[in-house]
């Protein structure tokens, strides 16, 4: 397991629980200290035991030695330079699964296209879904996709994950999942505006339909299919994620529409000792905008957060516009 924040932290104890031997790595020796020796991580997943199946470890080498696959649940700035090392670093035979929800900075890249740049040959899958690690910590039941290429290799994947309270389902449709999982960061940036500007639920219904019909434009003109976005990494991710009081995006957007800058909106995620969390879903923004210009289909949701978060637009201006709109046919 690669990346010791909420999430990594979380999908090493559930894996831990399911009987396999994890190597965390992580980059903070505090945590990996405390993990060690307190066995828990109070600065990013706080009240959840971790196993003694988890190892912590600061070397990369060292975490990936016998592994038989890589997990890797990290932010999506910071991916390529770890797939870079995993090339070397992990067993020939072993597989990698990207869990990060997010899209590369410039590149607008996938993780998975990512990783088939830095570390070739191997089997690649892609997991996602309404997750939050809180709850997935607790044991409480959670559904996610599993989705590669390679059939065998997600069905084996579904089986490896797959508990009485972790229920995976298997996909073929990478690009889909994908998309979906990173885009629905830059809805809930919005969701979160609307209920910091006191706005009620009839405008978050509005925003989570119309939202599902921009990221499936914008996934199905890259390649995914129409299905997946009414599904689990879909529509349920979005609905997690726009609604959840666990969502970092959406408290995020909380913030901003409260009048907080993007700088003190950010900080505001971190926690008392300054470790920081991070809102994908600011970055993947601009990733959303250019990807729709360049594939010709509008997403004007994403274009208001654009506008909000990078161009200084007032958050209760942007949704003023949006409502504005050239009337047309759903």
């Amino acid at each position: 397991m690669l990346g010791g924040g909420s999430w990594g932290t979380a999908l090493a104890v559930h894996l831990a629980r399911a009987g396999h031997s994890v190597g965390l790595w992580l980059r903070d020796k505090g945590v990996a200290d405390e993990i060690r020796l307190r066995r828990e991580n109070t600065a990013y997943l706080p009240g959840i035991a971790v196993p003694d199946g988890v190892v912590p470890s600061l070397d990369l080498g060292e975490a990936c030695r016998a592994a038989e696959l890589a997990l890797v649940v990290i932010p999506s700035q910071f991916c390529r330079e770890v797939y870079r090392g995993l090339k070397h670093a992990l067993p020939p035979e072993a597989g990698l699964v990207s869990a990060t929800k997010g899209l590369e900075l410039q590149s607008w890249l996938r993780m998975t296209e990512v990783a088939s740049e830095e570390a070739p040959g191997r089997a690649r899958a892609v997991l996602s879904g309404p997750s939050f690690a809180l709850e997935v910590g607790l044991g409480q039941p959670t559904a996610v996709v599993i989705a590669s290429s390679d059939a065998g290799f997600a069905e084996s994947l579904q089986r490896a994950v797959s508990t009485p309270s972790f229920r995976a389902y298997a996909s073929d449709d990478v690009v889909g999942v994908e998309l979906a999982g990173a885009l629905k960061n830059v809805i809930a940036i919005a969701a979160g505006i609307v209920d910091g500007l006191g706005l009620g639920h009839n405008t978050v219904a509005a925003l989570i339909t119309r939202g599902l019909a921009e990221i499936a434009r914008l996934g199905v003109a890259a390649g995914g299919r129409t299905d997946t976005f009414a599904g689990l990494a879909g529509l349920g991710d979005l609905v997690l994620t726009c609604t959840g009081q666990l969502s970092r995006n959406r408290r995020l957007g909380q913030g901003l529409g409260r009048g907080q800058s993007l700088a003190a909106a950010t900080q505001a995620l971190g926690d008392s000792r300054g470790h920081a969390m991070v809102a994908e879903g600011v970055l993947t923004t601009l990733a959303a905008c250019a990807l729709a210009a360049q594939a010709g289909v509008e997403m004007p949701i994403a274009a208001a957060m654009r506008k909000v978060l990078h161009e200084g637009r007032p958050p209760r201006e942007a949704v003023l516009a949006l409502m504005s709109r050239s009337l047309k046919r759903e």
